[in-house]
């Protein structure tokens, strides 16, 4: 199969999958609970998952899948093959509570490499998507990432772990970046953030999230012209494009500043202990 039309089929999946979200919030009809203690999820989490991953196994037989609810095995990631990466509902609390910020995200990886990825928002009626080499298109439409050159004037955008013991040691970065930087938004889904510095609505995000989380943004990133990596050396174990920890996606012109800002930030932390 093409890959265009692997893309083609993702999105209808993940549109679809958006008219359940849709209609989940319309008729309130999902459950709450929390899992690990801190981190919420819903009925329709799980149902939307396994509405996706019966439509992938339709499609594409015997694929392997990383999904948030239903199959969330990390080993996965450190096998050679093809290999899913879905949200989905990323900004679950966003969902629960009303907002926007809602995302469905699919991204497809060929030996390590994410090679498509969709990132589908059923409350704004937007769909970014990507092939590797082909660029990045919101609806249709051919997007660019910024073209900031200071940090100055740059948006950034970034977010915070649920653990509330997990925030802290990120408080030294908030605060430098506010000292530097125009201004900072967290909008609750790490998939939209990424896709908004795609098509230059922001012009930097950092975080630490979970591979579903940034798979395909990361890619949509990447072909709109953004520069993305990591803050940190990645495991030999696991492809960068997959592991989540202290990513950074940027303007190109801003990446080196703000890469620098934030670990000095982090040095500064540490050596205050």
């Amino acid at each position: 199969m093409k890959l265009s039309e692997r893309l083609a089929l993702t999105v209808n999946i993940a549109e679809q999958a958006g008219n359940m979200i849709r209609k989940a919030r319309l008729e309130q009809s999902f459950s709450k609970h929390y899992k690990q203690n801190d981190e919420l999820v819903t009925d329709a989490d799980v149902a939307v998952d396994r509405f996706i991953a019966e439509q992938l196994e339709t499609h594409f037989p015997g694929e392997a899948r990383l999904t948030e609810e239903l199959s969330p095995e990390r080993d996965v990631l450190e096998q050679d093959g093809d290999l899913w990466v879905i949200d989905p509902i990323d900004g679950t609390v966003n969902f629960a509570r009303g907002l926007p910020h809602v995302a469905v995200s699919i991204a497809w990886s060929q030996k390590g490499k994410v090679q498509l990825g969709v990132v589908h928002a059923p409350f704004l009626d937007e769909t970014f998507t990507a092939l590797r080499g082909k660029g990045a298109r919101l609806n249709d439409n051919n997007i660019e990432a910024s073209t900031a050159k200071r940090l100055e004037h740059s948006l950034i955008a970034t977010g915070f772990p649920y653990r509330i013991e997990g925030r802290a040691p990120l408080l030294r970065r908030l605060g430098a970046v506010m000292d530097v930087c125009k201004d900072l938004r967290r909008c609750g889904s790490a998939a939209l953030d990424l896709c908004n510095v795609a098509c230059g609505r922001l012009d930097g995000y950092y975080e630490s999230v979970s591979p579903w989380d940034f798979a395909a943004g990361f890619l949509i990133a990447q072909e709109a012209g953004a520069r993305t990596g990591h803050l940190y050396p990645c495991p030999d174990n696991i492809p960068e494009a997959l592991y989540g920890e202290h990513i950074l996606a940027t303007a190109p012109d801003i990446y080196k500043p703000l890469y620098t800002l934030l670990i000095q930030a982090d040095e500064n932390r540490i050596s205050a202990r």
